[in-house]
């Protein structure tokens, strides 16, 4: 048989399977990659040709819109293409540079300035034909833009069009990162489809290869805009593919624990010194069907604003596993949200004849060893602890439901390593931050949620006012007055110590080029305390920080609780987790430091007796006429107790990495989605996850495994986290 013969019985791979392949293939395989701009690449972290097509621009030029001069509107943000006439570098004052380019063309004359960008004079020459976006202004007789972005047009751009800006770093300029990516994508061309037929045309969505090309090159903005949706989409089908797989991953081959209701679960509700809510009632039923189902294991999710009781829903489940024989684990992140566990349902739990423990870094080890033989044995129904709960020694009898709050504050990990401590353990994860439903939907795919919105007991409320620090005596007499009618009262600083640095804080980087306040030194607990013990002779102050030894700071809210501790200064440690009636005033040293989050957790400390809190937040005054994004946190702050509404405003605000720890704790940001506009698009792609799991459970057909795949290379982390492979 010829070799032309043998060729026709051994088929070449189709065009689409090899721009799928060459997706996974190493960039530095692509025309134009080599050398610095290879190493550039790889700083950006694209290491596949992959990488490289999803590192999308970060703007676009629409010279579909482009303007003349004379046509570019004060006040507004617009796009004008014109000629360099005269580059100067100027020194106005000592240590500040000022770069004018003046712009010329039919219709008028535009300045263009950067200050203390001294090489932007040799960037440009006269004759340049540049593509300018920003805001228009109006100065000395000439319209003007202040540091606009600014793009050379190379030949390609002359036409017009759209031009893409992909952010770009040393070595690597914006007009060479469009060759790369053209490059790239004609030599992927076009490629299969991971996303099944029927539901790109539900969702009414272009192809994936289709969808690149348009992200990078768009006719039309329109068509950008359906290209995003379209990777949106993917991002988050994926993603909740994901999640739901880890779960599936855990629990497979797992036995759910069929848990039955019975005398305590009648003994705690009775024991309960109130009624319960609607919402509360309704997330209780959601925990008992899941608990009780035989079919599957529980992985839920309880989210409650501050004050809420989810603390008093949680207790159910502690009371179902002790109805079945079984054994419970509640892990909170801090020894003082674990004691405040171990206060609000010890009582509880005793009057229903529930058995408990509390266990965390300063138990004693003759208490801590009798407390682990007592889980061993089965003795022992309900261990409140920290990450002391994960030990080796700590072993259950017989584990069945698990509770973790503050959950963002875990790592998957730890999340699973409790879980694997008891055999088909039902999850029950919270927390007290009140998270945007786009966002749980995102993040928390993977788990059902029961939500409570509302107080069951109101208490007598907490308000909260904005104090300038230049009036710091308004401040001192509240607490001054409380102090007087027998109350106690909290100062929280972002610090512990003068030494440490702001950059070190993990809630908001601030907005110093903002409000002015870049040299401002930010107050620590140590010196607050000195401070405040000279301020307040009378008074009695502590402090309170995550870097005391877990018996100190128990021994600390301990003294508070009791009222021997009048003024407690700390850090955000007592964000959750403390609850003391008698403290009515809080005082929130440097407020445009922390997010929003955060100070609607801090202020709800006060204000949860019988007594009114009020909660202070000291914080500069932005520069007449500016607004910076902590003023808009802060004033939201001061008009709206509603959690859930600032939680939509701080997403709108900040990344949602940022708002969840996520960063921190080896989760997942998202690349394409925008959480505050894409609603639909969330609700599709989590319908669609559930639909797919459905009818291809572990996506191992041969129609879902291309999917497979895409998931792992974007999400394996997920995956490793959990499984160790």
């Amino acid at each position: 048989m010829c070799a032309s013969e043998c060729s026709l019985l051994v088929p070449t791979a189709s065009a689409r399977f090899q721009g799928s392949a060459a997706l996974g293939e190493d960039v530095g395989r692509l025309k134009y990659v080599s050398g610095a701009r290879e190493e550039a690449l790889r700083r950006l972290g694209i290491e596949t040709v992959g990488d490289l097509l999803t590192h999308i621009p970060r703007r676009y030029l629409d010279f579909t819109h482009a303007l003349t001069i004379e046509q570019a509107p004060l006040g507004e943000v617009c796009t004008v293409v014109a000629q360099v006439d005269r580059v100067t570098l100027k020194h106005p004052r000592p240590r500040l540079t000022v770069v004018e380019i003046m712009l010329v063309d039919d219709t008028g004359v535009l300045r263009l300035s950067f200050f203390k960008q001294p090489w932007m004079a040799k960037q440009f020459a006269q004759g340049d034909r540049l593509a300018v976006q920003g805001k228009v202004e109006f100065s000395y007789g000439f319209k003007q833009m202040a540091s606009p972005h600014v793009e050379r047009l190379d030949d390609a751009a002359q036409g017009g069009g759209i031009i893409p800006v992909h952010a770009a770093t040393e070595g690597l300029s914006a007009a060479w990162m469009r060759r790369i990516v053209s490059g790239a994508l004609e030599t992927v061309g076009s490629f299969a489809d991971a996303l099944p037929a029927r539901f790109r045309a539900r969702r009414g969505l272009m192809s994936a290869s289709r969808a690149l090309r348009a992200i990078h090159f768009p006719q039309t903005m329109t068509e950008r805009d359906q290209a995003r949706r379209r990777l949106a989409y993917e991002e988050l089908l994926y993603l909740q593919m994901a999640l739901r797989l880890r779960n599936d991953v855990n629990l497979l081959d797992v036995p759910p624990v069929e848990h039955t209701t019975g005398s305590h679960v009648d003994a705690y509700a009775a024991a309960l010194p109130f009624t319960l809510s609607d919402e509360q009632r309704d997330a209780v039923c959601d925990i008992v069907r899941d608990m009780t189902d035989a079919s599957r294991v529980m992985n839920r999710l309880l989210l409650g604003d501050v004050g809420t009781g989810k603390t008093v829903v949680a207790g159910f489940g502690l009371a179902v596993a002790a109805d079945s024989g079984t054994q419970a684990c509640v892990m909170a992140p801090t020894s003082v949200l674990a004691q405040q566990y171990a206060v609000s349902l010890g009582s509880l739990l005793n009057q229903a004849g529930i058995s408990w423990a509390l266990l965390t870094g300063a138990t004693p080890p003759a208490e801590r060893a009798d407390i682990t033989a007592r889980l061993c044995a089965g003795t022992l129904t309900v261990l409140f602890g920290t990450h002391a709960v994960l030990s080796d020694d700590v072993v259950f009898r017989a584990l069945t439901f698990v509770v973790i709050d503050e959950q963002h504050r875990f790592g998957v990990s730890q999340r699973n390593a409790l879980r694997t401590k008891g055999t088909g353990a039902d999850l029950l994860v919270m927390t007290a931050t009140p998270i945007p439903r786009t966002l749980a939907l995102s993040v928390y795919g993977d788990l059902d949620t029961s939500i409570i919105r509302h107080r069951p007991v109101a208490g007598a409320g907490v308000s909260t006012s904005l104090v300038s620090s230049s009036n710091r005596d308004l401040a001192y007499d509240a607490i001054r007055r409380a102090l007087a009618e027998g109350r106690q009262a909290y100062v929280i600083c972002p610090l512990v110590d003068a030494s440490d640095s702001a950059d070190e804080l993990d809630d908001v980087a601030g907005d110093t080029e903002d409000d002015g306040q870049t040299a401002r030194s930010l107050h620590n607990v140590h010196d607050e305390v000195g401070r405040l013990s000279t301020v307040f002779p009378e008074a009695t102050v502590a402090s309170l920080h995550g870097r005391m030894l877990a018996h100190e700071k128990e021994a600390t809210i301990d003294a508070f609780r009791a009222g021997t501790i009048d003024i407690l200064v700390s850090t955000t440690v007592v964000e959750v987790g403390v609850d003391v009636p008698n403290a009515t005033v809080m005082l929130i040293e440097d407020g445009e430091r922390f997010g929003l989050a955060t100070l609607h957790q801090l202020r709800g400390r006060v204000g949860r007796g019988t007594h009114a809190g009020t909660c202070l937040v000291m914080a500069p005054t932005p520069p007449k006429g500016k607004r910076s994004v902590s003023s808009e946190r802060l004033q939201a702050l001061e008009h709206t107790e509603d959690g859930f509404a600032l939680a939509e405003l701080d997403l709108k605000l900040r990344h949602e990495g940022e708002i969840l720890g996520l960063r921190q704790h080896g989760g997942v940001t998202l690349r394409f989605v925008d959480l505050d506009d894409d609603m639909d698009v969330i609700e599709a792609a989590h319908e669609d996850a559930l639909e797919l799991l459905r009818y291809a459970s572990s996506l191992q057909s041969v129609a879902t495994m291309p999917m497979r795949h895409r998931i792992i290379d974007r999400y394996g982390d997920v995956f490793k986290e959990v499984s160790g492979g």
